[in-house]
């Protein structure tokens, strides 16, 4: 649904508990105990007509009896009376309402009853069958766990009552505390997407955990969750790494993508850290978000002792961090301040009668050092040195948690002798770990989120203007395909799809008969050593399991032969089965090319996927695979490639020169491309895909389409995340003046200071409807990274010189169905018609994606807009409780 009303939920001022009691041993009672002992200073309003009273509290019998509209209401009474509360409750007013009761499911229809009742003030539930709802800033524990949590400024979302209790148990050991705690039960109503929509704009919440089993709504979610992770540190734990059986497919690429790893490569796309345990949790949270985000995370180890840094290296490596290589300026310069024996790479050994100025001279040319990005010091108990003493020197160079504005790491290894030191080092605000493994994953965690951050600033486009005539013959290929009832190409069709889409493929000659593949053999001998006879069957899915492909022919009676043989094979293999004719091919030899695999499957949560890896017959005993979610570019692609072992062979070795890295990107964004294109696809295989340093060429390919889906328009509306919408940039005449007007992106947000610093402060006040003279970096990245799923903002640039002229804004909720606009002219610019070109994409955008109404909020002394807004056909009214407002609105249709 939306945020809407869950305000009422984080933020009451009055609570009514349907259900309290005094009955020893019931929810009821433990639940209004928590509220009452918790210290809430609202409102608390029990109800229930069997008391009169309920721990000193007036107890009231019905809903209509209370003195006032509750905030929120906690409703722990039998399954069957839950949806009668919610309806006299939401005929009261109330907006927000906790149900812990269990048992409302959809076969009882007691579910839907409660949804159903909630309309009146379209009240929001929370659960049912839930743990509850905390807000420690608020001293509200509206739950029946067994103790409250402390205040404190991490958010927890939790899909299971019983790791929401023991992550609260588990966190007053460790002193952590929560700005709320959300347990979200069967999730009726509120989901994960609609808290981290509400949390990403709560300032109380420094990070966001998660615990999640199950993902409702995935495209909300990620637009959620990408939402989210701009702006704070998201971290989730997800179980279900390890699936017993995956789901059987027709391609290699179904078989390889099961549904962890797909909800693994989601996560990255989103920018959400993924843990492996509640252990790692609140660890990953403390650690991001300590820290700005960074561009790299390449780690530097200073150690007193060898064998701590190589325990610290193998576990960073390991986990996919990066450990940073010394400059050569950096290692001369270690090379004055510490003794000959130093180890003269990083880790930075300083030997193990290190003394604290020792620390001091390693730690300072790390913080100089250009390829450092973190900084990891560790310390092992010797009687050759001071412990606590090493700890103060580096106590005295950290700086709230860094050193030379770089992320500081300590491990003070031991116990006894390392304790001191550790809480030296906490009292000086840097984050200290027992173990040198503890520290190399948090270290990691540094890593993981500066790529996530990174993956976040990537907008893939919706549509390659160089593919334009590569869309049109796919679709000519997908109509003869439909048209004659079938879901799977033929493999001269498939070839033919994807090489329209950039992706190299041999010569090929289609042959009906035994005798037309000897005379196509003959013509592909004649400037090829030899060539390839395969089955082409619209009955078989995959050749080489009935033998029909043979390879490496020299002659076209060697052709006709192997055709023959195919047949014969084939009447053995798959009685009944005919061949459609044979395939000839020219034989690619490319003797240091790697067998890739490239293809994309429909997953049953996120929609269409692609996977990347090692390919040939063996594909699946390699599992050498990685997932990713389209629409990709040249960064995301490459991403990909990196995350697979055969990455790094066709980065070149040994003999082998690298392969064409640009070639194997094109193939996946050519993929990429026609999947936003194509809502029909189904599956797509190309496997193998050869690559060498002389580029990337499919030897093989399999494509299968819904023929039902075939007039679905673009972009794809099943893509998990809605590619940048370029198709909406246009050329721009206004008043003589020349703009370019295209969607925002995420690296405008350069533009914004030289664009703010041209509008007055009066302009400025009458858009954002107050004074304002700052713009922090967290408000710009708002304005400029945007998932166009939900808003978007139109920026017009002048021609000449590239400048911030003007931006149109539309954010819509996320059920799509109202949005507010926004507009911001230069204050130089103004009088010249931009704002009105910039109003009018607004509304046309907004029509083409089928919102229904839209708003603005406006100062009644702000003449020029009230008066556009009349021309263009809005209505007018005064802003029901701000006075000197008034709202704009524009029905849609």
């Amino acid at each position: 649904m939306t945020i809407r009303n869950l305000e009422y939920a984080v933020s009451p001022k009055s609570v009514a508990v349907v259900g309290a009691t005094e009955r020893a041993g019931s929810v009821g009672r433990v639940v209004f105990s928590n509220i009452v002992s918790g210290g809430f200073e609202g409102e608390i309003w029990p109800l229930n007509p069997k008391h009169a009273q309920v721990a000193g509290h007036r107890c009231y019998a019905k809903v209509a009896d209370l003195p006032g509209i509750p905030d929120l209401a906690v409703i722990v009474t039998p399954p069957d009376t839950v949806p009668g509360m919610v309806r006299e409750l939401a005929e009261k007013g109330t907006r927000a309402a906790v149900v812990i009761t269990a048992g409302l499911n959809r076969e009882n229809g007691l579910r839907q009853a409660m949804l159903d009742a909630t309309k009146p003030s379209l009240m929001r539930i929370i659960g049912p069958n839930t743990v509850g709802l905390m807000i420690p800033p608020a001293k509200l524990n509206a739950s029946f766990a067994h103790m409250a949590a402390r205040s404190g400024n991490i958010a927890l979302v939790s899909q299971s009552g019983a790791i929401a209790t023991s992550l609260i148990d588990w966190a007053a050991e460790n002193n952590v505390g929560f700005s709320r705690i959300i347990s979200l039960g069967d999730m009726a109503d509120v989901d994960v997407g609609d808290c981290l929509d509400m949390l990403a704009g709560d300032f109380h919440t420094r990070a966001i955990v998660m615990y999640l089993e199950t993902i409702p709504n995935p495209r909300k979610f990620m637009s959620a969750a990408r939402a989210a992770a701009r702006l704070k540190p998201v971290i989730a734990i997800k179980p279900g790494r390890h699936e017993q059986a995956a789901r059987a497919a027709a391609t290699h690429t179904g078989a390889l993508s099961g549904a962890d790893r797909v909800v693994d490569a989601a996560l990255r796309r989103a920018g959400v850290l993924r843990v492996n345990d509640l252990a790692e949790l609140f660890d990953a949270a403390e650690t991001v978000a300590r820290y700005s985000p960074l561009e790299r995370a390449r780690v530097g180890i200073v150690t007193n002792g060898g064998g701590a840094g190589v325990l610290a290296v193998d576990k960073l490596v390991g986990r996919g961090g990066e450990l940073a290589t010394l400059s050569p300026s950096t290692i001369e310069r270690l090379n004055r301040m510490l003794p000959p024996t130093w180890s003269h790479a990083n880790p930075i050994d300083i030997v193990g009668d290190a003394a604290p100025e020792r620390y001091g001279a390693a730690l300072e040319a790390l913080a100089a050092d250009p390829e450092t990005d973190v900084i990891m010091v560790m310390n092992c108990p010797t009687g050759l040195g001071s412990s606590p003493d090493a700890a103060r020197k580096v106590a005295e160079l950290g700086d709230e948690g860094e050193v030379g504005g770089k992320p500081l790491l300590a491990c003070w290894l031991g116990e006894h002798t390392a304790r001191q030191g550790r809480d030296i080092l906490t009292e000086a605000g840097i984050a200290s770990f027992e173990t040198p493994e503890d520290t190399a994953i948090a270290a990691s965690y540094l890593s993981e989120w500066s790529r996530a951050q990174r993956a976040l600033l990537r907008t893939p486009s919706s549509q390659d203007e160089g593919q334009v005539a590569g869309k049109a013959s796919v679709h000519a290929i997908f109509r003869q395909v439909a048209s004659e009832g079938r879901r799977m190409l033929t493999e001269p069709e498939a070839k033919a799809a994807i090489a329209a889409y950039g992706i190299p493929v041999p010569r090929t000659i289609v042959a009906g008969s035994v005798p037309e593949a000897a005379q196509a053999a003959g013509q592909l001998l004649e400037s090829s050593a030899s060539v390839v006879v395969k089955l082409l069957s619209k009955a078989v899915s995959h050749k080489s399991d009935v033998g029909g492909v043979v390879l490496d022919i020299t002659s076209a009676a060697e052709a006709g032969e192997a055709a023959r043989s195919i047949e014969i094979r084939l009447s053995a293999q798959a009685p009944g089965t005919k061949a459609d004719g044979y395939t000839v091919q020219t034989m690619v030899v490319r003797k240091h090319a790697q067998e890739l695999i490239l293809g994309m499957n429909l997953d049953p949560m996120f929609g269409p996927i692609i996977l990347f890896g090692a390919g040939g017959t063996a594909v699946e005993v390699l599992n050498d695979t990685a997932i990713a979610l389209p629409p990709l570019d040249d960064v995301l692609a490459g991403d990909v490639i990196d995350a697979t072992r055969i990455g790094r062979l066709l980065a070149g070795y040994r003999d082998r020169k690298p392969a064409d890295r640009a070639a194997i990107i094109a193939a996946l964004n050519g993929l990429s491309q026609m999947i936003v294109d194509f809502p029909c696809l189904v599956s797509l295989d190309i496997n193998p895909l050869l690559a060498d340093s002389e580029g990337v060429i499919a030897l093989d390919a399999r494509i299968e389409i819904d023929p039902r889906r075939m007039d679905e328009p673009a972009p794809n509306p099943a893509l998990a995340i809605r590619p940048y919408p370029s198709g909406w940039s246009r050329d721009l005449l206004s008043d003589g003046m020349s703009f370019h007007v295209r969607p925002i992106m995420p690296a405008d947000v350069a533009l914004y200071p030289a664009f703010l610093a041209k509008i007055s402060p009066d302009d400025l006040r009458l858009r954002f409807l107050s004074p304002r003279r700052n713009f922090p970096d967290q408000m710009l990245k708002r304005l400029t990274q945007l998932d166009y799923d939900r808003d978007i903002a139109f920026v017009a640039l002048e021609k000449d010189t590239g400048a911030l002229a003007g931006v149109g804004r539309l954010s819509c909720d996320p059920d799509h169905r109202t949005g507010e606009y926004a507009l911001l002219v230069r204050s130089d610019l103004q009088g010249h018609g931009l704002g009105w070109d910039l109003l009018k994409q607004v509304i046309d955008y907004a029509k083409a994606e089928g919102v229904s109404r839209i708003e603005g909020m406006i100062l009644n002394e702000n003449r020029k807009m009230l008066t556009m807004c009349r021309e263009f056909g809005f209505s007018l009214a005064h802003h029901p409780s701000e006075a000197g407002l008034s709202v704009a609105t524009l029905e849609l249709g």
